[in-house]
């Protein structure tokens, strides 16, 4: 009788142990992927030694591209920062919103807090939502006092926690803000800030050239923190200012902290590092390391930090189970206001790699930028060369979660971001300072344009031309042969094909700032 009983006990154990390891693997295999997004800023397709460069060596971020999908046709939606992150986190074309252009440190906000947002829908699905590093989509609604708490910001756009700086690292105001609040700010020293006017015995970078460390060569001559020269006044606020060298250590820190709090619940992390945008101060452990000057030595720093960051993810667990999505807003310029010799000691190095252009342009090189998937056990070393746009993130992702929010704009192009799939976008409209261009298959279309053809003072082609303008990317990458007078045909379809989307009013511009 005793056997009879002890073989129904184990019975049943062994049924219900079974139940319990099935129901485990379930769990599991139902357990929502946490997501990160990489931002860098300013940086080329040809800056990363995965895409061909070969002066300077990038073995983190080639790590991602090597190990995941590394498209070849991967584009920002824009020549400069703030559009490229509206239509990022929005899934809307920046030309659609007449604020999304280079924001003052000043600005509002311009996403409306009604607005979806990737964040917005990865909470609707349970996700803890979090940014961590560059901002510049504006904050508050006008007349900002940074002594209190500043809003709407990210976290009235669907992110539960903040770690920003509000604009970018050559603007003021020089503070980190979480959550709404300036950082170490003391109330008996407050801050102002205004992009007109200076205030009363305040030094400048015009004024008081020998009290900085860095010198300005264009737009950067207002207040001097650490320094550097920024653009905009300000005035208090001294024990909330960054160290400029500790940035990148800080963010990266931020970033470690925020996967290591949430690893228990799916989380959404935007880490949006400042390298290489100007100023470039590469914390000393960089410094000369790559022979380029502080731009080459900010990419090496900004490599390094990703190393650390996967190493973060790894020690937690936490790579088979993580989408990680690699990019940046804009591509490269080297003088972009300051004399730091990028210029200079450039070498052979290619930032835009054999593309025309760069930031600004409305050129391959502006859009065209890094861009790669990784997601280790699920997605398969490959090379892409499916058009895909940082704008189709959000109903991407949307697909991935179940969530079944779309965005006009974005397109869900779940597949191919996961390596299954070739077929990406038949077009695309990538934008330039209020010009914008049209791309479909291998050819691009850039309407006539007024104003100059170059800008000096950062050395790079507009792409302006009273003439309308085609290249066939496909045998022509860098945009040598203008094809549009020996092919009416093909001009006359694509400008309806983008008038459909665009419009008829697009040859309105607006003055372009380097900024």
């Amino acid at each position: 009788m005793k056997k009879i009983v002890l073989l129904t006990a184990l019975s049943v154990c062994a049924l219900f142990g079974c139940q319990t390891k099935n129901a485990s693997k379930e769990i599991k295999k139902t357990t929502p992927p946490n997501i990160i997004l990489i931002y860098t800023d300013d940086l080329g397709y040809g800056d990363v030694s995965a895409n061909g460069a070969t002066e300077i060596q990038t073995p983190n971020i080639d790590r991602l591209a090597n190990e995941g999908t590394r498209f070849t046709n991967g584009y920002a939606t824009s020549a400069t920062c703030t559009p490229s992150r509206y239509a990022l986190l929005t899934g809307v074309y920046p030309w659609r919103n007449q604020d999304a252009k280079i924001l003052p440190g000043t600005a509002p906000l311009i996403i409306n807090t009604a607005q979806m947002t990737i964040a917005k829908m990865l909470k609707t699905k349970g996700y803890y939502t979090g940014i961590v590093g560059k901002w510049h989509l504006g904050l508050g609604s006008g007349n900002v006092n940074w002594n209190e708490t500043v809003k709407p910001g990210p976290n009235e756009v669907g992110f539960d926690y903040s770690y920003i700086l509000a604009a970018t690292q050559d603007r003021v105001p020089t503070v980190y803000i979480e959550n709404g609040n300036v950082v170490n700010l003391d109330p008996n020293d407050p801050i102002e800030v205004n992009y007109q006017t200076n205030f009363e015995g305040e030094p400048t970078g015009l004024d008081n050239p020998e009290l900085t460390t860095m010198k300005w060569h264009h737009g950067h001559n207002n207040s001097i923190v650490n320094g550097i020269p920024r653009i905009g006044f300000m005035k208090g606020g001294e024990k909330a200012k960054w160290s400029d060298v500790d940035m990148a250590d800080h963010f990266l820190k931020g970033a470690q902290d925020y996967v290591k709090k949430h690893k228990n619940e799916p989380f959404f992390l935007l880490y949006t590092m400042q390298q290489p945008h100007v100023p470039r101060t590469p914390h000393p452990r960089f410094e000369g390391k790559s022979g380029m000057g502080p731009r080459g030595d900010v990419i090496l720093e900004a490599d390094w930090c990703i190393g650390e960051f996967m190493k973060t993810l790894e020690e937690e667990g936490l790579l088979e189970n993580t989408l990680i999505v690699f990019s940046s807003d804009n591509g490269p310029v080297l003088n972009d206001g300051y004399f730091d010799d990028a210029d200079v000691k450039i070498g052979n190095h290619k930032p835009a790699g054999e593309l025309r252009g760069g930031k600004y342009s409305l050129f391959e090189a502006a859009t065209k930028v890094p861009f790669f998937t990784y997601w280790k056990g699920k997605i398969k070393p490959s090379v892409s060369n499916a058009l895909v746009s940082q704008l189709d993130l959000l109903s991407s992702l949307a697909k991935l979660v179940d969530s079944d929010i779309r965005v006009d704009d974005s397109q869900e192009l779940l597949d191919v971001l996961l390596g299954n799939s070739k077929v990406g976008r038949k077009e695309l409209i990538v934008e330039a300072s209020s010009r914008t261009a049209f791309k479909q298959g291998d050819w691009v279309l850039i309407p006539p344009y007024n104003g100059p053809a170059k800008n000096d003072q950062v050395n790079i082609e507009l792409g302006n031309s009273l003439e309308y303008q085609l290249y066939n990317l496909k045998e022509d990458i860098g945009q040598q042969n203008n094809l549009a007078k020996e092919n009416l045909n093909k001009v006359k379809e694509m400008v309806a094909a983008f008038e459909k989307i665009r419009g008829t009013e697009y040859s309105k511009t607006e003055k372009l700032e380097l900024k």
